[in-house]
């Protein structure tokens, strides 16, 4: 950990977000551009139509693998010519250039870059970039908090809870079928991420394949485009400008944020449990928990999550409206607000991670949901209410306000109340029976439906 890092992803939390160095670093960046180059330059020994790149040797093709994999005094070496060049893109090809020329290779180091733009290489690091974080990184990390989330929702899924609207208190539930509601919405977002597009262009200058074309006017660029970027494993997008449009860097942006905010409306939640005393929170040994009250154990976990997922999606809020929009051809301010991207999926990755440890500090309190129950009798007012409706008698809703809205309720007062209907003896003795903590209607189920289906 770095006391001097300005930013707390890369200084108090640095071993945390570590896993995400490797494809949202400014390392990642340089070593993804190259990669692009050398796939390219590879590409073009492989097409028999373009003449100028002869075909490689065996040995030269595993060369070329090695500068790809092998890159760490390499990024420090494009950063030493970008201080003269003051073109990041450019320093990798000169770095590349040396590299190739001190080898077999130096009659093909002048093809680096051949027909192409900037963005043509930055588009296609970028989406390898962050297909790679979100696919190796971040989704596992939401996939693993799910699976906690079933397991809790599973194992509570017939625990009687209080529920409330307004802050007071309502119609009982579960306390699994409060947290399957948080799976099934996270679930549903973290689906349309898994399946998000990661496009790329490669077209040139102003995207018409203008120097493709005087050089090798034959040749089927469209089809040689297509082919070269999906075989990086990103979606082709035949028609821009100089740049990708970045819709799809929006798209995911907005699906990152959605997945946060479902998130973040969980914390919320579990933070107000705590608070409630339905669950207690497991003493880690030697921790503090306020500096002048020592019985304190406080929800930080969650709380972290919270300022992190919205710092989160203050950036992807931003980057959405922001990348799609560029003047005419391109302006430069694109690839300042990219740099930012790997931030916003770095501090809803540590949200992640601190929502699924604070998970795993909780203990459901059995005792105080029940007496949460049974101290509101006056949550079966609707229950009577609407078997009341059901059989026809009169002012059903308003004889229940009367009797309970604003006062205590009693089980006793309930039943002589409930007694005194012109009930059914059957209907009557049902509602008897019932209980704050039975009266749950299909919770439970729904909970152990919905968390099978999580599994599955």
């Amino acid at each position: 950990m770095s006391l001097w890092a300005v930013s707390p992803l890369d200084g108090r939390y640095a071993d945390k977000t570590a896993p995400l160095r490797e494809y949202l670093s400014e390392w990642a960046l340089i070593k993804y551009r190259a990669l692009v180059q050398l796939r390219w330059l590879r590409a073009m020994s492989a097409q028999p139509g373009i003449s100028h790149v002869r075909a490689f040797t065996p040995a030269e093709a595993l060369l070329l693998e090695k500068i790809e994999s092998a890159f760490d005094q390499a990024a420090e070496r494009v950063k030493a010519i970008e201080a003269l060049t003051n073109h990041d893109s450019k320093a990798v090809e000169y770095y590349l250039r040396e590299r190739l020329e001190a080898t077999s290779l130096a009659d093909v180091a002048g093809s680096l870059h051949f027909a192409c733009t900037s963005d043509d290489i930055n588009n296609l690091a970028y989406g390898l970039m962050l297909r790679g974080a979100l696919h190796e990184v971040w989704q596992p990390a939401a996939r693993e908090l799910l699976g906690a989330l079933v397991k809790l929702a599973r194992d509570t899924a017939a625990t009687p809870m209080l529920a409330r609207t307004h802050g007071q208190a309502a119609t009982p539930t579960s306390l699994g079928k409060e947290i399957t509601v948080f799976v099934y919405r996270l679930r549903r977002q973290l689906r349309q991420i898994e399946a998000q597009d990661y496009l790329g262009k490669f077209n040139g200058a102003v995207g018409a394949y203008n120097a493709h074309i005087v050089a090798y006017p034959d040749l089927d660029w469209l089809a040689i485009s297509r082919q070269f970027v999906q075989g990086l494993g990103l979606t082709h997008n035949p028609l821009s400008t100089q740049i990708e449009a970045h819709d799809y860097l929006a798209e995911l942006a907005h699906g990152l944020m959605r997945f946060n905010t479902a998130l973040l409306d969980m914390c919320h939640d579990m933070w107000s449990y705590i608070s409630l005393g339905y669950f207690r929170q497991q003493v880690v040994a030697g921790e503090t928990g306020s500096s002048t009250m020592p019985h304190k154990v406080n929800p930080i976990d969650f709380e972290n999550a919270e300022a992190n997922l919205g710092i989160s999606n203050a950036l992807f809020a931003h980057l959405a409206d922001k990348l799609p929009i560029s003047r005419l051809q391109r302006d430069l301010s694109d690839s300042s607000a990219l740099r930012n991207f790997g931030v916003a999926i770095g501090h809803s990755y540590l949200a992640l991670l601190t929502v699924r440890r604070g998970l795993g500090k909780l203990d459901v309190d059995a005792v105080a949901l029940a007496a949460d129950l049974d101290n509101n009798w006056q949550l079966l007012a609707e229950a009577v209410q609407t078997v009341m409706r059901k059989h026809h008698l009169p002012e059903a809703y308003e004889q229940l306000k009367a009797l309970t809205r604003g006062q205590p309720i009693t089980r006793e007062r309930l039943h002589g109340f409930i007694q005194a209907l012109e009930l059914p003896a059957a209907e009557k003795q049902r509602l008897l029976q019932l209980t704050p903590a039975t009266y749950l209607g299909l919770a439970g189920e729904l909970a152990a439906l919905a968390t099978k289906e999580a599994a599955d």
